[in-house]
């Protein structure tokens, strides 16, 4: 990443500190949901029976940082089989775009998602979790969907 990017990125950071947010559902599910940016469909989903019929909702705002707490996530929690990843993906940082570049082609040498065109796609999780994730876990993509019983319908499907 460049030095204005890194400049920016350290501002927000300080400025606007973004605290993970997720809210546990059926303990006994194989499903997780990603709602990217989209806030409101996460809160919606929250409010709904979806809930109960998943493990966890969460939003993914970052390439790095929030895609190493999706791998450390799933690799402690050995129940998740499946990622629903819908909603609207993160202007500028390309978040669900990277989740599935690193699901698809894992990481270099420099722990850069091979393929990802985020500007800052470095991740700090082992090849080890990574490996687990590329081979145990199903995305589903549904990136820009926000149409809650569509996403519902999916869920039914898995």
């Amino acid at each position: 990443m460049n030095k204005l990017g890194t400049t920016i990125g350290k501002i927000c950071e300080a400025l606007l500190p973004i605290p993970e947010e997720f809210y546990i559902g059926n303990y006994n599910s194989s499903i997780c949901i990603c709602t990217l940016s989209s806030i409101k469909l996460l809160k919606e989903i929250k409010n709904s029976k979806i809930i109960d019929n998943i493990a966890v909702v969460g939003r993914l705002f970052t390439e790095n940082k929030g895609i190493d707490s999706i791998i450390k996530y799933v690799n402690q929690n050995k129940k998740i089989k499946t990622i629903i990843v819908c909603g609207k993906d993160v202007w500028g940082h390309k978040s669900g775009h990277s989740l599935f570049e690193l699901h698809k082609n894992g990481i270099d040498n420099n722990n850069r998602i091979i393929n990802s065109t985020s500007p800052d796609p470095f991740l700090t999780v082992s090849k080890f979790e990574i490996k687990y994730f590329q081979k145990q876990i199903t995305l589903v993509n549904l990136i820009n969907e926000t149409d809650i019983e569509l996403i519902n319908n999916k869920i039914q499907l898995n």
